[in-house]
């Protein structure tokens, strides 16, 4: 957002991050982590940011009044042993798992999806103009597979289940048919299009909290016409 070169994204689908707020019994809701340890992502990634956000708009402050345990991108499992061990009260997990699910085998609680308090338009394709034209035909070909898949997440579930089966962690079918009925149905478009004002307000609100300059508007950072034959 700085360089005054920003990537632009070709084809989006949803405007609801998959993370999740996942915690111990005795937890729940944000408010309740005041002076408790969360793992979560580091600040300066895009998960880290929202986080923050979302903490912020719960009124605590991530850097004072929650304890930050910084953990690398995805250490889902390890996030899920130290819950079990008590080295942790929350963790903040992202969709390689069915925090639902996850929780109600442990007795845990789901504290709060990022989608509910915090919207941007992602799941994409995305490009650097500096590198790649965004009218290549090796763009556009990614494009039109994207655009392909997510036909098949909107038009055929039994398919998506059992691809999310593989990477869910161990969950049922049912289970993963749930997780797909609730987090990914209502909210994946096969249209490929970004809402401008989610947008604009989501770019306000990361380059606040990274302390940079909103150096593009969501019009300049969302070309998502339709994808040439």
């Amino acid at each position: 957002m700085t360089d005054g070169t920003p990537w632009v994204a070709l084809s989006v689908n949803t405007q609801r991050p998959l993370f999740w707020f996942l915690a111990r019994p005795g937890l729940t809701s944000l408010a309740d982590l005041a002076g408790r340890r969360l793992a979560v992502h580091a600040p300066h990634t895009p998960p880290g940011a929202f986080a923050r956000i979302v903490l912020r708009k719960a009124g605590l402050d991530p850097d004072r009044d929650v304890k930050t345990i910084v953990r690398s991108p995805g250490d889902y499992g390890m996030d899920l042993r130290r819950l079990n061990d008590g080295s942790i009260d929350a963790a903040y997990v992202g969709s390689t798992m069915a925090p639902e699910a996850v929780a109600a085998e442990h007795g845990w609680n789901v504290l709060a999806w990022v989608g509910d308090h915090f919207q941007i338009p992602t799941v994409g394709v995305a490009v650097d103009p500096t590198y790649i034209p965004p009218d290549d035909p090796a763009v556009q070909a990614v494009v039109r597979a994207h655009r392909r898949a997510l036909q098949v997440i909107h038009d055929d579930p039994d398919t998506t289940v059992r691809h999310m089966q593989t990477f869910l962690g161990g969950q049922t079918a049912e289970e993963a048919r749930a997780h797909y009925d609730t987090f990914i149905a209502p909210y994946f478009s096969t249209d490929g299009q970004a809402d401008l004002t989610v947008g604009d307000k989501a770019i306000t609100a990361v380059a606040a909290e990274l302390g940079v300059p909103a150096g593009v508007t969501a019009a300049d950072f969302y070309h998502t016409g339709a994808a040439t034959a």
